[in-house]
């Protein structure tokens, strides 16, 4: 069998994805893992102080694989409207999109061996009519369809210097957080969490810890019951599932290099509980993976960035973090390329 590449779906064009994978696939180019661009051709052009001459227009995944060393393999799917960097249009949409979805395509059919997303801008796409919060929760309806085995996301992990943090919720207001922890959420997590240790990081026996919600994890209900009513429970449920998980411990006391020892993974209740800590220990090589998916996706841990969008001056070192995992987890579920 050929060997097949990952792809990568361009994101929002007036952002920093073009300029990023170009410095990506500069980074990559003689290492690896080969990925082909599904995009527009003409923003990677210009997000390159080479132009075209170092993008190669390909019909077929299976033929990025040998161009990857000598030029960076485009799926040329164009947009209708002109890009200005820096500057989100809706009429970008319709093509961000497909992107996607194409990917996921691609991916589902083993076309590629896995699906790196770079950046998209949610507020364009939902002007456009975009029904989905984020990449996640689009990407997890594309693949609904698709049996899996086991434990089923999404999960959104966030992974870098070791520490790998998993989240309950996501995209929420703090205040609306508590109301929308649940037993049964927690324990998906944990299961998928579990799963995909095992499955995609190769961690025999995980072991989970549980970040508390409350300070000093409620102190026995004077500073919050969530640990007492939901978040002991679900640790237990997740023992009786056969997971090695901790009750909820004080996240303030989690983090520390002695701490992130004791596991291989947190159960996060809240964005910036997961978030923070990842980006303290490497601010610009972190990395965003889905989990329990039948598909490989990861993604940067950063978004468009619009402020520096065609100055030259965008940091690459996630997406290629990015590039780089997906292909390691690749090979765990899929075999050598």
């Amino acid at each position: 069998m050929s060997p097949k590449p990952l792809a990568l779906s361009l994101g929002d064009p007036a952002g920093i994805g073009p300029e990023v994978t170009v410095k990506a696939w500069l980074a990559l180019r003689e290492s690896g893992p080969p990925f082909v661009v599904i995009g527009d051709h003409d923003s990677l052009a210009s997000a390159s102080k080479a132009g075209a001459s170092i993008l190669k227009r390909v019909t077929r995944t299976a033929d990025a694989v040998d161009i990857f060393p000598h030029a960076l393999p485009v799926l040329d799917l164009p947009l209708r409207a002109p890009v200005v960097s820096g500057r989100p249009d809706p009429a970008h949409a319709p093509a961000i999109i497909r992107w996607i979805e194409t990917g996921v395509g691609l991916a589902l059919t083993q076309d590629v061996r896995g699906l790196v997303t770079a950046p998209i801008a949610k507020a364009p796409l939902y002007e456009a009519g975009f029904k989905f919060p984020g990449h996640t929760e689009f990407l997890a309806d594309l693949a609904k369809p698709t049996p899996y085995k086991g434990a089923r996301g999404p999960v959104m992990m966030l992974t870098a210097g070791g520490l790998h943090t998993v989240l309950v919720t996501i995209h929420n207001a703090l205040a609306e957080v508590s109301s929308r922890l649940s037993l049964d959420r927690i324990v998906e997590v944990g299961l998928v969490t579990a799963q995909a240790l095992r499955q995609d990081f190769g961690i025999e026996a995980p072991r989970l810890a549980m970040a508390a919600l409350n300070p000093h994890a409620g102190e026995d209900g004077a500073l919050g019951r969530e640990e007492i009513d939901i978040l002991r429970p679900a640790a237990q449920l997740l023992r009786d599932h056969g997971e090695n998980c901790s009750d909820p411990k004080p996240a303030d006391s989690l983090f520390h290099a002695e701490a992130r020892a004791r596991y291989d993974a947190v159960i996060c209740m809240y964005h910036d509980q997961a978030l923070i800590p990842v980006k303290m220990l490497d601010f610009w090589g972190g990395v965003n993976v889905t989990l329990g998916l039948p598909i490989v996706r990861t993604s940067p841990d950063h978004g468009t960035a619009f402020d520096v969008a065609g100055r030259g001056l965008a940091r690459a070192e996630s997406l290629i973090a990015a590039i780089r995992m997906a292909g390691d987890i690749a090979e765990r579920r899929w075999g050598p390329a």
